[in-house]
């Protein structure tokens, strides 16, 4: 056996995401201050440009994502992903999630949910218009002109709260995105609501139709939750992909053996194919 010692470096250093990036913007509309992270891909873009995900909660699951695509998309032939743009919405705050979603990604305030399990009060709820007002006037103009984007790929992902601004996002302005990702979305946070936005939705893509998919995600172990979400979320993909004939394309997966939070990488890894899949 050898009598040499392990050299070991003992400075240590942080460990940083390449070419990822984030910057503060403030909305105009009510001035609330959001912490964006962008992650470019590495190699030049395709001449339609990088299809891009905008994630919300993106202090929770930015790294997860990035590294979740960059190790799959150096062979779309074979993972069925192409390289894209990941723009993570998140908060300035060094914890996963902010009391600041509750306002962003609720539609409107629910009286009935008013504290939390551990007996503290819910924050301030219903602004999800004003959320949906800031992506599409604000943020997504600042990402085009960062990146070569491919304006007719793009897609956002929401978890809990975060799928429930999805659907909301999707009923209320369909062509904002062409890709919709709700995982475990909170339906029955503002289900009548919900439920009235979705039969506009219908009405108005049998009337105008136009190209749109949506992915909706639960674990196994979510479908016991007293809030139901987890069958709510499949009969609503039942009911849309009745409307396939409009350019409706919606399905539901639910991921054996997993939770609320551990369906997370499962369902990122499903969404990147459902999302980045190659044209024909």
């Amino acid at each position: 056996m050898s009598n040499h010692t392990p050299y070991v470096d003992m400075m240590r250093r942080s460990v940083e995401l390449p070419h990822a990036e984030h910057w503060v913007m403030r909305s105009r509309v009510g001035q609330r201050r959001y912490r964006i992270i962008t992650a470019q891909p590495m190699g030049p873009a395709p001449p339609s440009g990088y299809p891009v995900i905008y994630l919300l909660d993106g202090n929770s699951v930015f790294h997860t994502m990035v590294e979740t695509l960059r190790l799959q998309c150096h062979r779309p032939d074979k993972t069925g992903i192409l390289p894209a743009v990941v723009v993570g919405i998140g908060y300035e705050t060094e914890g996963q999630y902010a009391p600041n979603r509750f306002y962003d990604y609720t539609p409107y305030p629910n009286m009935k949910f008013k504290n939390k399990l551990d007996g503290g009060s819910v924050p301030e709820q219903g602004g999800a218009a004003e959320f949906l007002q800031f992506i599409e006037e604000e943020l997504k103009p600042q990402i085009e002109g960062e990146f070569n984007i491919d304006r007719r790929r793009q897609t956002i992902f929401g978890h809990s709260l975060g799928g429930l601004f999805t659907l909301y996002a999707m009923f209320a302005k369909p062509q904002a995105f062409s890709c919709y990702i709700a995982g475990s979305p909170s339906i029955h946070w503002n289900q009548e609501y919900l439920q009235e936005l979705e039969q506009r939705f219908v009405k108005r893509v049998k009337e105008e139709p136009y190209p749109v998919r949506l992915l909706l995600g639960a674990g196994e172990f979510e479908r016991s939750h007293v809030t139901g979400n987890c069958i709510s979320a499949s009969q609503l993909a039942e009911r849309l992909a009745l409307q396939s004939g409009y350019g409706m394309h919606a399905e539901f997966k639910e991921f054996e053996g997993e939770g609320h939070l551990s369906v997370l990488p499962v369902l990122i890894s499903r969404a990147l194919r459902f999302a980045l899949h190659p044209q024909e």
